[in-house]
């Protein structure tokens, strides 16, 4: 394919909790994605994408790493990173920066950017997080207002109904989902370097609170919206560890969400609606974003990437969020898009690991990827060859404040069937995902499933073995490269760095 820069800019949109199951033209009618929809049409996407890790800070260490959360060893949130490749980037001649949230520890680290403009979580009010405020708390302060959060919501009188379902009612420009991504464009438009450039987008919703604006919720006013996946009998069917994990949740209204026990067909109805609107929102700053980019003069010259860190139940078998191993907790939409420069229109059906595009992104810059990343480039696919498919896709989580009813847990996912073990306990979880796509029923203790259990078990086992050999160089490169070993001593200056 032409190519007229040889190494392109790259603008990497990252949303927060999106499920797989949000984009029109992924075979979700429902949605009102028109721009992610062209997205899919011109460019190249991965159907079936699978994060690392259910959860913010894992999922995006790991991306931003190509190792996996046990060889990098972020597992939880608020956990310190030693290292990204963006300092590779960086080093190279890449003008590199972030607007929006990465859920770095600590929150402003470089992490070989040259500029970063962070926007954390919608909702952090609770002592229970870092204290730190942010681009956009400082935005809506100037203003003279009070940000929206937990504190806020509950004074309604509907809060303890509303499934953290609520009505944007500051300024529109205010909204996370639109100060992102137009503070994004007002660089575009303002930058007068002509290096290539790295810009990471990192959107915080749809991420709960689930906030849109009005016009946007109108838009899903007579939508036909998928039914939550909710019984009894899948309820107690569910390991221990998951069955605590709701209990968490019934009990702390995490992120203004107070999940319910018994919500109605109404109440979840109402739910899926306002986060699908956050889904919108997104979408339409999609189309104001390749505007931007337009505008810049480097359009030919741009691959647009977009993904999130994980999904969200939305009550699907009983859960709040994400920390589990359900399709709409750890499966992902992604696109990439760059007419000219990507195959066009093609779908891809075999399994894909999110972390992928840490390679992916180097060679598209044309950088050698390190010998210990464990993450497998996607570049073969945008250049619309065949290969070698995943055979299985990996996610684990450590136990946390949360996610408390166990030390560990990990999912291997065949394109077949998929295996969640728990290892402090006999409980575990296995679907036949070509006969049960809804995951209800759990066949761990099928007798006829023995063998399969124990295959899965075993790849477990043969996974974290050759993991640790293939991140041998790891700890000395981590050490080595440190967390601001991409800066230069100019842009260090600048930032106040040592």
């Amino acid at each position: 394919m032409p190519k007229s820069q040889e190494r392109p800019n790259i603008i990497f949109v990252i949303t927060d909790q999106q499920r797989f199951d949000t984009i029109a033209a992924g075979g979700f009618p429902y949605m009102k994605t028109p721009t992610l929809d062209r997205m899919v049409g011109e460019g190249t996407y991965f159907r079936q994408t699978y994060v690392t890790s259910p959860s913010c800070a894992p999922s995006r260490a790991s991306l931003f790493t190509g190792v996996y959360p046990h060889t990098n060893g972020v597992f939880r949130n608020d956990e310190p990173w030693a290292f990204s490749w963006v300092q590779q980037l960086a080093e190279s001649g890449y003008r590199c920066v972030n607007i929006g949230k990465m859920h770095t520890s600590p929150f402003e680290d470089s992490f070989g950017f040259h500029e970063r403009h962070v926007v954390e979580n919608k909702d952090r009010a609770t002592a229970r997080l870092p204290f730190f405020l942010d681009h956009w708390d400082k935005a809506i302060w100037t203003r003279g207002f009070e940000k929206p959060s937990r504190v806020t919501y509950r004074r309604r009188e509907d809060y303890r109904s509303s499934l953290g379902a609520f009505i944007w009612e500051l300024p529109d420009e205010l909204h996370s989902d639109n100060f992102v991504p137009e503070f994004a464009q007002m660089w575009l438009d303002s930058y007068t370097g002509n290096e290539p450039f790295f810009l990471q987008i990192g959107i915080p919703g749809p991420h709960p609170p689930y906030d849109p604006t009005q016009e946007y919720l109108d838009l899903y006013a007579d939508a036909d919206l998928p039914e939550a996946i909710l019984s009894d009998e899948d309820l107690a069917s569910q390991p221990t560890a998951l069955k605590k994990l709701r209990e968490q949740h019934l009990a702390v209204d995490h992120d203004a969400v107070v999940h319910l026990a018994n919500p109605t067909k109404e109440q979840l109805r109402r739910q899926r609606q306002h986060y699908f609107a956050n889904v919108s929102m997104i979408d339409a700053q999609m189309a104001k974003l390749i505007e931007a980019v337009e505008r810049r003069g480097v359009l030919d010259d741009t691959i647009i990437i977009f993904t999130s860190d994980h999904g969200d139940s939305l009550n699907d078998h009983g859960h709040s969020q994400k920390w589990s191993m359900y399709e709409q907790s750890v499966r992902v939409p992604a696109i990439v898009w760059a007419p000219g420069r990507v195959a066009e229109g093609r779908v891809v059906d075999d399994l894909v690991s999110l972390f992928d595009f840490a390679p992916t992104i180097l060679e598209l810059a044309g950088l050698p990827v390190p010998d210990w990343m464990e993450a497998q480039s996607l570049l073969p696919y945008l250049d619309g060859e065949e290969c070698e498919p995943r055979k299985f896709v990996f996610s684990e989580h450590a136990g946390d404040r949360i996610f408390n009813g166990t030390e560990f847990m990990t999912m291997i996912r065949s394109q077949r069937y998929k295996l969640v073990h728990f290892v402090d306990s006999d409980e575990g979880q296995l679907f036949d995902m070509d006969n049960d796509p809804k995951e209800i029923d759990n066949l761990w203790d099928d007798p006829a499933y023995q063998a399969t259990r124990q295959e899965l078990i075993t790849e477990i086992l043969k996974w974290r073995i050759r993991s640790s050999l293939k991140t041998q160089g790891w700890t000395l490169a981590s050490v080595k490269l440190g967390a601001n070993s991409g800066r230069t001593p100019e842009s260090n200056a600048r930032q106040g760095g040592g």
